[in-house]
């Protein structure tokens, strides 16, 4: 049995490997080739092996914002993976409809929230290619939940999952050792490197994600990878190769300089240690976090200092301190210019749009959403919205809440409530279990995200989040009910 699952292993590595190429090698080719080249690749790759196309999505679409930068014929791969397996799905099912349309409860209160907020948007005056463009947002990751709850996984599913998003951040932490110590002159796309950087972000690492908050969610889950598989190779395998990974790793973390993702990943880890009681994972982090300040943080900021020293020609501020980030917090400048254009007036003005539509709100893509990014919003206008922040574009609310109650009003904060309890207490029946204590610790860890995010359409975020629902309901489904598993 060992061997069948090494051997089933290798597999999965050299099937992942080869897709890996082909999206390099799609890289180098014209954007057209590229573009038809990789959807004929990736149709059939989500066809013969869709558990490993999955596995798949968690590496594109971590650095997909680098991979169109530098050719944008490969923009299609992760919606072709999804809705193939997806439509794969399906066909698996399709003489068993009633397991293609049983739902639980936070998936019902899901699809209410969606669909009240399409209609009064519609009501609204928004435009339909906008309503479809936020339909779309929070419906593309379910479709990965969708699909993983209704397969038979092992517990090897997890394993791989794992190893996938921990290799995916290593090369997510050297890339961006390299941009920092290079003062963003290497390895970028060409837009990248002369893009004009405010002090306060000059001094973060981008990286392959091309955004300092998601490359520090990635490295969020990148260390809750390294930990489970500490946890599974007990046996001193891989011990010191974890070791460093999980001080590379937190190393970059503190150098994304992402406050907001450091305070998500403290809740999680409260959490779930407390309910675990798993003291020794608190002293293992904090060890950890002290050779990552000591061998990552001084020496790369030192570096830096030095290389800036070099080459006078190139003029950004310089590393950064993890105190004048916390300072900046406070600081009276950006706390006026917090309430004159950043996230306290986007909360004032979210209130102002509910004071007017309390019950319904004004609907999807009136507010600070995904969908009013690329086509603006009716009514911005008239309550004097507007905002430079994204290069001249509309903004994101960065806060989940306001635009909930901004674009649904009342009704849609007691259904997205709904969504979300329902949640929470389908973990909480399964708080006897790991697994359970650690969605309720996502889920915790998610719900202060949405604090100082747009967290449920920031896509890499939903990636990790409803691949992990689903396995959580499919390895549920197989412990309770195992005589009624599908094959898959």
């Amino acid at each position: 049995m060992n061997k069948w699952i090494q051997r089933l292993e290798k597999q999965s590595t050299v099937t992942l490997l080869i897709a890996v190429a082909v999206m390099l090698i799609a890289l180098l080719l014209p954007s057209k080739i590229a573009l038809l080249g990789t959807a004929l690749f990736f149709v059939l790759f989500s066809l013969l092996q869709p558990q490993q196309s999955i596995l798949f999505l968690v590496i594109y679409v971590n650095i997909r914002p680098f991979l169109i930068e530098v050719n944008s014929g490969l923009k299609l791969i992760g919606d072709l993976i999804i809705f193939i397996v997806f439509a794969w799905t399906l066909f698996r099912y399709r003489r068993n409809l009633r397991a293609l349309f049983t739902f639980k409860w936070f998936e019902w209160s899901y699809f209410a929230f969606i669909l009240f907020g399409s209609i009064v948007g519609l009501l609204n005056d928004v435009a339909p290619t906008a309503v479809i463009f936020q339909i779309r947002t929070f419906l593309i990751m379910y479709l990965l939940y969708y699909t993983i709850s209704r397969m038979t996984l092992t517990q090897n599913w997890l394993t791989q999952l794992a190893w996938v998003t921990v290799w995916t951040n290593i090369v997510m932490s050297i890339h961006g050792l390299i941009e920092k110590l290079s003062l963003r002159q290497l390895f970028l796309p060409e837009e990248w490197k002369y893009k004009v950087l405010s002090a306060t972000n000059a001094v973060r690492i981008y990286g392959l994600a091309g955004n300092p908050n998601s490359l520090a969610l990635s490295l969020f889950f990148g260390i809750i990878g390294i930990i489970y598989l500490q946890h599974i190779y007990q046996a001193n395998k891989y011990k010191w190769t974890m070791r460093i990974l999980l001080v590379l790793f937190l190393g970059i973390l503190v150098l994304t300089y992402s406050r907001g993702t450091w305070i998500s990943a403290i809740v999680f880890g409260f959490v779930f240690i407390v309910m675990t009681r798993k003291w020794y994972i608190l002293k293992r982090v904090l060890l950890s976090g002290i050779a990552a300040i000591v061998l990552i943080y001084y020496p790369v900021n030192l570096a830096v200092h030095y290389v800036q020293k070099l080459d006078m020609d190139i003029k950004q501020p310089g590393p950064g301190s993890i105190g004048g980030r916390f300072g900046e917090t406070f600081d009276e400048k950006n706390l006026a210019l917090m309430t004159e254009s950043g996230r306290f007036f986007y909360i004032q003005k979210g209130f102002e749009i509910f004071g007017d539509h309390p019950v319904t709100g004004t609907g999807f893509g009136s507010f600070g959403g995904s969908a009013t990014l690329s086509y603006g919003s009716p009514i911005y206008d008239h309550y004097g919205i507007s905002s430079d922040i994204y290069g001249g574009k509309y903004f994101y609310s960065d806060n989940q809440y306001i635009q909930v109650i901004a674009e649904t009003g009342v009704i849609g904060v007691l259904i997205f409530a709904l969504f979300l309890l329902s949640m929470l207490w389908f973990f909480w029946r399964a708080r006897h279990t790991n697994f359970g204590v650690f969605m309720i610790a996502l889920w915790f860890s998610t719900g202060v995200s949405g604090m100082y995010y747009n967290i449920w359409e920031l896509k890499m975020y939903t990636l990790f989040y409803f691949i992990l629902l689903g396995t959580f309901v499919a390895l549920n489904k197989r412990t309770t009910n195992p005589s009624k598993t599908a094959n898959g």
